[in-house]
């Protein structure tokens, strides 16, 4: 009976969200039990550098799926400037540029540039693939301001767009359990959470103080991994990026586990964390892919991937 119990579950899941099965149902994955691992003094190797020979810009997310990665970056053509009062709410313009999805495969070679936004609308954030799709916002570059959330087909590159925000969304991520789409305000202070057609269901405010979320993904079952960082002050007027990573319960928004990680490019002194971030697992490593370079930056951006052995 209660086998039973659990495929009628399961099956009213499927119909309300459309995952599949495997998608709505199961264990936490490999990865979030090697992340929940992990503590602030694991070490781990930069074990792979991979330069990307084509103009990234700023960028924002990363999702893997299969052998392809996608990551969005910003083309800043002019930058906001902050206003000597606010202006209609804002506190700088909106300033201009183009939203880019990049789809790479995992030599660092690009096979295609999709256009995202609309208007000032040019801000791509974190993303997320569901299975089936990848969701990623694209927003105006100025907190309390505007996005649009889109759907990517990772197949075809079709977008289609899904709904839209009155405030600006830095990265969103799809529960497979619910088919709920979870986002990030303007340096994640804000947490949300809407239905796949955009009615919002809950607002709150991030209870972390260390970290601003830069690029989440999903962590099965029920969590999202995110990574950030928190820019301080040094001495003798100088400054620092604090980075880390998080695993985030999407029902409560409660931290389970959150570790520092104290690892910097070796071509700029960004912290790993501070743009791409996203992990997967090997039958031996954690591996954790990120991107802390922009394009402008002296050596480029490159692909910069460190591993840890599993516990």
């Amino acid at each position: 009976m209660r086998r039973r119990l659990l495929t009628v579950a399961a099956l009213a899941s499927v119909l309300f969200t459309g995952l599949t099965t495997a998608q709505a149902t199961g264990r936490d994955s490999d990865v979030t039990r090697a992340f929940q691992a992990t503590s602030r003094s694991t070490a781990w190797t930069l074990a792979q550098r991979v330069p990307l020979k084509f103009p990234t810009y700023h960028p924002q997310g990363f999702a893997i799926v299969g052998d392809q990665i996608f990551l969005s970056s910003v083309e800043v053509l002019e930058a906001p400037v902050k206003y000597p009062v606010p202006v209609d709410g804002y506190d700088r313009t909106p300033g201009k540029g183009i939203g880019h999805l990049f789809v790479l495969d995992r030599q660092g070679n690009l096979k295609k540039d999709i256009r995202l936004g609309e208007g000032t609308a040019y801000h791509p954030g974190g993303l997320d693939f569901d299975g089936k799709d990848l969701w990623v916002p694209a927003a105006e570059y100025r907190p309390n301001s505007r996005a649009i959330v889109y759907t990517v087909d990772p197949k075809t590159y079709r977008v289609t767009e899904r709904f839209r925000v009155k405030d600006h969304v830095g990265g969103v991520v799809r529960d497979r359990t619910t088919g709920q789409v979870h986002g990030v305000s303007w340096g994640s202070r804000t947490l949300y959470d809407w239905t796949p057609t955009g009615k919002q269901l809950e607002k709150v405010a991030n209870e972390s103080q260390i970290l601003d979320y830069q690029d989440c993904d999903y962590a099965a079952r029920g969590k999202q991994l995110c990574g950030g960082v928190t820019t301080l002050p040094g001495p003798n007027n100088t400054s620092y990026d604090l980075g880390g990573l998080a695993l985030l319960d999407l029902r409560t928004n409660r931290i389970l586990h959150e570790i520092p990680f104290p690892y910097f490019s070796p071509t700029t002194n960004h912290n790993a964390t501070r743009n791409p971030v996203a992990l997967e697992t090997t039958p031996t490593k954690l591996r954790l892919y990120t991107a802390p370079d922009d394009g402008e930056d002296p050596a480029g951006t490159e692909l910069q991937i460190y591993e840890t052995p599993l516990q």
